[in-house]
């Protein structure tokens, strides 16, 4: 039997790549700089006018674990793909990253993989179009009980919340994973998607959860009032609540104790994937025993890498920035 340092559950999402000028943008009604989420026929008309596609295992939870997973540790991805070229293409790619991809695509699934179809322009900023597909669809039934059971650290994807299956899916992942002596927490992922389900949030993460980690504008949405007001309301509910602040640090509380981890600023190439990769040092720490604020540091530098150049995924060995600055 597998134990898993992290296990994630979260959308499965293909990303694919293009390059495309202002023009083209206008032609296809591609709305630019934003992410905007199309319906299956227009995913495939888009999909259809990307000539030289790079495509990549996406999806920020799985970003999250992918993360954490080129640090060495253990780790299993739990989500839907279904069985078509896409989905293949998820599959083996988190497999050949040393991910434990836990669910088999599906053979018999009603809709496509998800992708998000992502249209760069010559001033580098990306327009992205997601079709969520398959994976909003996952149950219990895509949780085995021998995985969640076996978690050292379960991190749950806030966007998977937005279905009564998906709450229900969660809970029994958390509680499978503390029956295991592990601990549970989940990335906020979305302010709209607490408005939407605020009652239930809440109530997850009082019961259920060990951890929560969120940017300021998601802390904030939790309470619908001031970070600092949010932040000491989450901490009394949770035993620690980790709040990134942009280019201002990170904020931990845990037990009532206050950290705050300054962070060097850093001009991005690319944004995508900062909260993601940060979530993946954060984790990495927490799972091999450092203390929090070395935790949030190695969050902070993993961050700083993944936003220096285009992509959602580590690019360099961040062990040996570790090691650079006394951190392992």
């Amino acid at each position: 039997m597998n134990t898993y340092e992290v296990v994630g559950i979260g959308n499965a999402v293909v990303d694919v790549i293009t390059h495309a000028d202002d023009s083209f943008l206008g032609h296809m009604g591609i709305e630019k700089g934003i992410m905007q989420l199309v319906d299956q026929d227009r995913s495939e008309v888009l999909f259809a006018s990307m000539n030289d596609r790079l495509q990549t295992p996406g999806g920020a939870v799985a970003n999250t674990v992918a993360g954490v997973g080129s640090l060495g540790l253990q780790t299993a991805f739990i989500g839907r793909v279904r069985d078509d070229a896409l989905g293949q293409f998820y599959a083996s790619a988190m497999t050949d990253n040393g991910i434990d991809f836990v669910n088999p695509p599906v053979v018999d699934g009603d809709v496509p993989t998800s992708r998000c179809m992502i249209f760069v322009t010559p001033d580098g900023e990306r327009s992205l179009n997601t079709y969520l597909g398959i994976s909003t669809g996952l149950t219990s039934d895509d949780v085995p009980q021998e995985v969640s059971g076996n978690a050292k650290i379960m991190f749950l994807e806030g966007y998977l919340f937005d279905h009564d299956a998906g709450k229900t899916a969660f809970r029994e992942a958390a509680r499978a994973t503390k029956a295991g002596n592990g601990i549970a927490g989940i990335a906020i992922s979305d302010p709209f998607c607490v408005e939407r389900h605020r009652a239930d949030f809440l109530s997850l993460i009082e019961h259920d959860l060990d951890y929560v980690i969120g940017n300021q504008h998601e802390i904030e949405s939790l309470f619908e009032t001031d970070l600092e007001t949010s932040l000491a309301k989450t901490a009394e509910i949770c035993g620690l609540v980790v709040c990134t602040r942009s280019g201002d640090g990170v904020t931990v509380i845990s037990d009532g104790k206050r950290i705050d981890v300054p962070v060097h600023k850093v001009t991005p190439v690319d944004a995508t994937g900062a909260g993601d990769q940060f979530a993946a040092g954060f984790l990495y720490g927490l799972a091999t025993g450092r203390d929090l604020e070395a935790c949030a540091r190695m969050g902070n530098l993993c961050a700083a890498e993944v936003i220096s150049h285009v992509g959602p995924r580590p690019q360099i060995d961040m062990m040996e920035v570790f090691r650079e600055q006394g951190l392992v």
